[in-house]
């Protein structure tokens, strides 16, 4: 099965869909990993924070597939904010990922309350950008207003903003916004940690089209733009998970689940949230 790509605004092409790794256990990770490249996944999503950036460099060397071949990207953890923290934490994710380059790199959060301002770090993403050590930057957890700033200080368009989006967050003035400014909406918890999965229309839909609702709900993700990367460390999930591209959601049924947005957050809110590990 062929994963289509998206096209980043400076070129580069990422699988739509990929594998996530938040809340893997690091020593679980080597084989989750392993299992969804033997499904048929080429997308990686890891992160500093994770904790298990080494198991992702130690199933993409076990696997015998050509760095390439693969898209991986991790972000800049919370207390690496400062120019100094930050050149030397990417290293570190470069050595642990074992390659000579990064697909993506993301600012995890803003951090908006914090001393060292997210305009400043961000000028510090183009620095590793320039090293050619990263095939593109972009930002996670990124307001319009924290965009606006960026977009005002520094000469380099995100070429990704990965933001909490899912039927009961659509988060439609994030996405509209990123996609005026040509920069990729991923988005992460895409089923809401399972929350969606019992949601009547949600299922009405799974049942008359003979798929999951977790399916269901991935696929209206994939329909509408979104690059989305579904964590799981069972099998049988993972190749469910991969399932995508052999059937459609009719507009309706698009319709029909955007219209469960009611604002609910699964994770902390970009506005307010300055935690440091």
């Amino acid at each position: 099965m062929t994963v289509p790509t998206i096209t980043l605004n400076n070129g580069v092409e990422i699988p739509q869909l990929g594998f996530g790794v938040y809340q893997v256990d690091p020593a679980e990770t080597k084989d989750a990993v392993l299992t969804a490249f033997e499904v048929g996944y080429r997308h990686v999503d890891t992160a500093q924070m994770y904790g298990n950036e080494a198991g992702v460099g130690e199933a993409l060397a076990a696997s015998g597939l050509a760095r390439e071949d693969v898209f991986i990207t991790s972000k800049l953890n919370n207390g690496h904010h400062a120019r100094e923290d930050a050149l030397r934490s990417f290293d570190e994710t470069l050595e642990k990922l074992g390659g000579e380059y990064v697909d993506l790199f993301l600012v995890h959060w803003p951090l908006p309350g914090i001393d060292i301002d997210y305009v400043d770090t961000w000028k510090t993403m183009e620095e590793i950008a320039a090293s050619g050590k990263v095939r593109a930057i972009g930002v996670s957890n990124f307001q319009p207003a924290h965009l606006d700033r960026l977009l005002e200080a520094t000469d380099t368009v995100p070429a990704v903003n990965q933001v909490e989006v899912h039927p009961y967050l659509t988060n439609e003035a994030v996405r509209s916004y990123s996609a005026d400014k040509g920069i990729a909406i991923e988005a992460w918890s895409p089923i809401a940690q399972g929350q969606v999965l019992d949601d009547p229309t949600i299922t009405e839909i799974a049942r008359k089209v003979g798929r999951t609702p977790a399916q269901v709900t991935l696929r209206w993700a994939i329909q509408r733009g979104d690059i989305v990367f579904p964590k799981s460390v069972t099998r049988s999930r993972v190749e469910e998970n991969f399932a995508l591209f052999d059937f459609e959601l009719d507009q309706a049924d698009v319709d029909a689940i955007a219209a469960l947005d009611k604002g609910h957050r699964t994770g902390p809110d970009p506005d307010t949230f300055n935690w440091i590990p």
